[in-house]
């Protein structure tokens, strides 16, 4: 049987400002967040990234086995070798496996299989799930639960100190995503689960105008 943690004291977070103050302001900085296509190449430096990270480790995950792995690639030959893997899935679905409904509906938004941000983006982290543990000195692994849940909460923890950072990310999805595994060497129990771009917007970056949902559409008060 594993033997039990410790139990320590737990350490709250008190900020300087009423709750509603607090959260008020968190949500000020989060909404300006958008999903960037024209990068800077403008350097990020590796400090930044591994705050980042860290702040990403932060996630609660199943059971603590803290399922993910975040692969911080700034390697120009890397980097290429990416985007032409990534533009070739791409036109693949856009011209054969997406619908005509998912088309549609991407219209608006302008994308297409051209992803010329995988070169001009100082770093691309790929975010990969592990399905097992890593492997343990005898060479055995252990169970990972709860991986994508885990994961995509860590992630989006990353996306969010990126932006306190004031950097401008993307979350790209080429489907399918094993050619990630190939061109960074990674392990068989290691998923590619998210690609994203991270920088800083260029200087004539435009965004869709899009709106969200008001909050009574996605907050249910009971």
């Amino acid at each position: 049987m594993a033997t039990p943690f410790p139990h320590i004291a737990h350490q709250p977070y008190s900020p300087a400002q009423p709750p509603e103050a607090a959260a008020r302001a968190f949500h000020d900085i989060m909404r300006q967040r958008r999903s960037v296509r024209m990068f800077s190449p403008r350097p990020v430096s590796e400090e930044t990234l591994r705050w980042c990270v860290a702040a990403a480790s932060t996630a609660p995950s199943g059971a603590n086995k803290q399922p993910w792995r975040f692969v911080c690639v700034r390697d120009p030959a890397l980097k290429h070798a990416i985007r032409e893997a990534a533009e070739a899935e791409e036109r693949e679905f856009y011209q054969r496996r997406a619908t005509p409904d998912w088309l549609a509906d991407l219209a608006p938004l302008g994308t297409d299989d051209a992803k010329p941000f995988l070169d001009i983006a100082p770093w691309l982290v790929v975010v990969f799930k592990l399905m097992k543990t890593d492997p343990r000195a005898d060479g055995t692994q252990g169970k990972v639960y709860y991986t994508d849940e885990s994961v995509g909460i860590a992630t989006g923890l990353f996306l969010a100190a990126c932006q306190h950072a004031g950097l401008a990310t993307l979350t790209h999805t080429p489907s399918p995503m094993g050619f990630l595994s190939k061109v960074l060497s990674r392990p068989e129990h290691e998923r590619p689960f998210l690609l994203i771009p991270v920088g800083y917007p260029a200087d004539d970056c435009t965004v869709p105008n899009i709106t969200r949902k008001p909050i009574d559409e996605v907050m249910v008060v009971r």
